[in-house]
């Protein structure tokens, strides 16, 4: 551990050391998504305090506690990945039936987000125990906040896409009929699939993040017909873990003929129907029909 670390260990319970953190509860807790000074003093108090900390990798988790003063033996490790989530999830409830508290770190950022981790907070809280998070570094907002996404209607998150091509290319449709902001996650090994599936968004802007955090970190910002072509330029462009921000719809702006149309229609439809046609004859926002829709109604 370097001085640097062991000042902030100190720093840490100096910090936290007066809070309470109650026995048999689940601390779920982020940790950083690269940079390793990104850890919170709550979170290396709370690192340092439970009797066992589940995780996604042993390995990885070890080594990230080794960093900061606090290795664990491995009997204080306890593996919670896809493939044995229930069985480990009864694990930890023994473990917290028996008073104990227990962290839950996923290999990087806030866990259960698009990781294993839900299964295990739920079944915890099913079994009637304690689940407290702990905030912290996330991908997701990492790069929302570098993007400039400017909409006013939020953002979706739909994490990774399908690695099957038809069901991908059925995602992206969808995603083309969304105006919000859409995030998605991404590997090295499958980001030109997934850039090739969004250039049908055309002019639409994405903002893309590659390794965020870290030494080699990149965040560029590119139309969606674009992006294959400028991965394609350079091989290093295709490397580390990718977080994307599809930017909201430009809302096209109002002409009256969809507020014309909606009069025709809504005599004689639901309102949802009409909205949906009346956005596919004039090319209109259907949120921003809807709530035209909603006023004619109301008056």
């Amino acid at each position: 551990m370097s001085a640097s670390f062991a000042k902030a260990l100190e720093a840490a319970h100096d910090a936290a050391g007066s809070q309470n953190n109650p026995a048999s509860t689940l601390y779920v807790v982020a940790t950083p998504i690269g940079n390793l000074a990104d850890i919170s003093l709550r979170a290396l108090h709370v690192l340092a305090l439970v009797d066992a900390v589940a995780c996604e990798d042993t390995r990885h988790t070890q080594q990230l506690l080794r960093a900061y003063g606090l290795d664990r033996p491995g009997a204080q490790l306890l593996a919670v990945h896809q493939h044995n989530e229930a069985q480990a999830a009864q694990t930890v409830i023994d473990r917290l039936a028996q008073g104990e508290r227990v962290a839950y770190v996923s290999d990087a950022g806030t866990p259960a987000i698009s990781d294993p981790g839900a299964r295990l907070v739920a079944a915890v809280r099913q079994a009637g125990y304690r689940v407290l998070p702990l905030p912290g570094a996330s991908s997701v907002t990492t790069a929302l906040s570098a993007s400039g996404m400017t909409g006013d209607h939020g953002f979706v998150f739909a994490g990774f896409l399908s690695s099957k091509s038809g069901e991908r290319q059925q995602a992206v449709q969808a995603l083309a009929q969304e105006s919000r902001a859409v995030v998605l996650l991404e590997a090295p090994h499958r980001i030109e699939a997934l850039a090739q599936a969004l250039s049908v968004l055309g002019e639409r802007r994405i903002t893309l993040g590659r390794e965020l955090t870290k030494q080699f970190e990149q965040i560029e910002t590119v139309s969606a017909q674009d992006l294959p072509d400028w991965l394609a330029e350079k091989p290093d462009r295709q490397r580390g873990e990718f977080v994307l921000v599809v930017h909201d719809a430009p809302v096209a702006e109002s002409t009256g003929e969809g507020l014309r149309v909606l009069q025709v229609l809504l005599p004689e439809l639901p309102l949802k129907t009409a909205v949906k046609l009346a956005a596919e004859i004039t090319g209109e926002s259907k949120n921003v029909l809807y709530d035209k829709a909603l006023a004619l109604k109301n008056a």
